[in-house]
């Protein structure tokens, strides 16, 4: 039986092992960077900060490296790649850029909650040039803030658009303020 190292090459099992194997050469050359650098900065006096960004630096690169090696071992072609990611990252953009207002919104429900001094049941103001909004805050949801205005009517101010703006929130008695000169 002839076996030659071109058809041993071509092998799955081959690939298979080969690329496990690069593995395990990733992971000891990132251990030993890891150690070069901590060693160097140690020795040197330098931030443990400047180091860690070093380490992730050094971390993406032989990522890199390592993905190309396993993309020549198991010979998958660039422009088949490209056809992948580029489908991938389209999806995904679109599901992240349908969800960014649902988060933003999120997110400044908890900036609000946290920061800002007022609660349900507060006076507010938002200023927003033309379209400032004044009345008594009714709910902070996770999306808006509801508003009821002097008139009677209820304003939905969206969360995100509220920490961009600025607010003023009276006091719970209105008490005469004198200035002293």
């Amino acid at each position: 039986m002839d076996v030659s190292l071109i058809s041993l090459l071509e092998e799955p099992w081959f690939e298979f092992l080969f690329s496990i194997g690069l593995i395990f050469l990733y992971y000891a050359i990132k251990a030993v960077v890891r150690k070069i650098v901590l060693k160097h900065a140690d020795r040197n006096d330098l931030a443990p900060g400047r180091s860690i960004y070093v380490i992730k630096f050094f971390s993406f690169f032989l990522n890199v490296l390592l993905w190309i090696a396993i993309f020549a071992v198991w010979n998958l072609q660039a422009k088949s790649l490209f056809v992948y990611f580029g489908t991938f990252f389209t999806v995904a953009g679109v599901a992240l850029f349908a969800q960014w207002s649902i988060l933003s919104n999120i997110t400044a429900s908890v900036i609000l909650f946290f920061s800002f001094p007022f609660k349900i049941g507060s006076k507010i103001r938002i200023m927003d040039d033309k379209n400032s909004v004044t009345g008594i805050v009714e709910d902070i949801t996770f999306f808006v803030i509801q508003i009821r205005t002097a008139e009677g009517g209820m304003v939905s101010y969206p969360n995100n658009l509220a920490i961009q703006k600025g607010i003023v929130a009276y006091p719970e008695k209105q008490e005469e303020i004198t200035v002293k000169s």
